[in-house]
């Protein structure tokens, strides 16, 4: 006989993988929801962070997935993908659906390097010292545009979205080799990109 989950609090649900959760969802289960807000809303709001650069907007995407999620849980298919990947996929289509609705450029080109605030240290007053630091915020800015779009984009959702390497493998829909391979890259790049200019000519 299956556990009545709600009447129990959330924090009994903490052991449930995926699938039971999913179940449990299509069933109504509030706290199953709950749950799986609690795992997975984090990673839904950075990806839908990264492709639509405001976090109103994220928030509203990712409260928007997580009712998709509750209203079509019964559509979820073990088979084609894990739970996470259709949670994301379905974030990713909401940001998708806001851009077009902004007539934004396409996720692939969502991050606007120059925007990215590097905060280098300090609270400076002395003019030499601010303009050292606009110096290098400008250098690494245009070795960031140097790498090819693969890499920037799994750069910024690793060091600027703060994912972990399989976070980022779930979002882009990537073996997670690749994605690790990708970080190494742009790092290795950006490191002789950034050597190369330091050095006297």
């Amino acid at each position: 006989m299956q556990q009545n989950y709600d009447a129990e609090p959330v924090s009994a649900l903490s052991e449930v993988d995926d699938q039971e959760l999913i179940e449990l969802i299509c069933q109504k289960n509030e706290a199953a929801l709950s749950e799986l807000y609690d795992r997975y809303a984090r990673l839904l709001f950075s990806v839908a962070h990264h492709m639509v650069g405001d976090q109103a907007a994220a928030e509203e995407i990712t409260l928007d997935a997580f009712t998709q999620v509750w209203e079509k849980a019964e559509r979820y298919n073990p088979d084609r993908a894990s739970l996470s990947t259709w949670m994301v996929s379905i974030a990713r289509y909401r940001a998708i659906d806001r851009l077009r609705r902004w007539d934004a450029r396409p996720e692939k080109d969502s991050v606007y390097w120059t925007d990215v605030n590097f905060e280098l240290s300090s609270h400076h007053h002395n003019p030499e010292a601010s303009t050292e630091e606009n110096l290098l915020r400008e250098r690494v800015q245009g070795a960031l545009a140097e790498l090819p779009v693969e890499q920037r984009q799994a750069l910024a959702l690793a060091y600027f979205n703060g994912m972990s390497h399989s976070q980022i493998a779930d979002a882009l829909d990537l073996p997670l080799g690749t994605v690790k391979t990708r970080i190494r890259l742009a790092m290795e790049k950006l490191r002789r990109l950034l050597w190369e200019e330091q050095r006297p000519e």
